[in-house]
């Protein structure tokens, strides 16, 4: 899917999305247990990408991390910037945050990349590679299952990714795998987690 049309579908469908999932009380318990024990353990800003209507975003920052949200679809913005007005959230992609190299303390690409064409994903997890410092950290939710395949996703098409083969992408942008996780409880589809440590 081209960055294009998935901004286009997410635009048109914004409002039905931010009602859905707009609000960190939508998060899963252990989603919420996992990003708050990886984000506390990040030494300066976290970069929030993918933000969406910026529930993540706000939720770190009120338990005292650093952060900021970036997304491509401008309806998403002005939305995290209303209801969450003492959030940074700006219009932004995950192939070019516009960042100095190593000025960020950690990526949270939270359900963020599963909508990018798998052949292209190495060049989001290598623009994640450059702006986070040595040290630093990346956390990722996706859909996960046995074999990388598209499947219609409510919004436009995502991808279901196996976490061996994720996480030799994520190896090979520079980063070393340090925990990974999947469950299913709340969809027919399974949740997939990596956490990541940038060489």
């Amino acid at each position: 899917m081209s960055l294009r049309s998935v901004r286009s579908c997410y635009g048109a469908r914004a409002n039905e999305y931010i009602e859905v999932v707009g609000s960190i009380e939508h998060a899963a318990i252990p989603d919420l247990a996992l990003v708050e024990k990886w984000a506390h353990g990040i030494e300066g800003l976290v970069l929030d990408v993918g933000c969406g209507p910026g529930q993540w975003t706000h939720h770190l920052t009120s338990i005292g991390v650093d952060a900021e949200g970036i997304d491509p679809v401008a309806e998403f913005i002005e939305s995290a910037q209303i209801t969450y007005p003492a959030g940074r959230y700006r219009l932004g992609r995950a192939e070019a945050l516009e960042m100095d190299a190593g000025v960020l303390g950690g990526v949270l690409a939270w359900y963020s990349l599963i909508h990018i064409d798998p052949e292209q994903i190495s060049t989001a997890l290598d623009e994640f590679a450059r702006c986070i410092r040595s040290g630093g950290g990346l956390a990722l939710g996706f859909f996960t299952g046995p074999t990388l395949e598209p499947f219609n996703h409510e919004i436009t098409t995502a991808y279901y990714w196996p976490i061996d083969l994720l996480t030799r992408e994520v190896e090979a942008a520079g980063f070393t795998v340090t925990h990974t996780e999947s469950r299913t409880d709340r969809s027919k589809r399974t949740h997939g987690a990596i956490l990541a440590t940038r060489l």
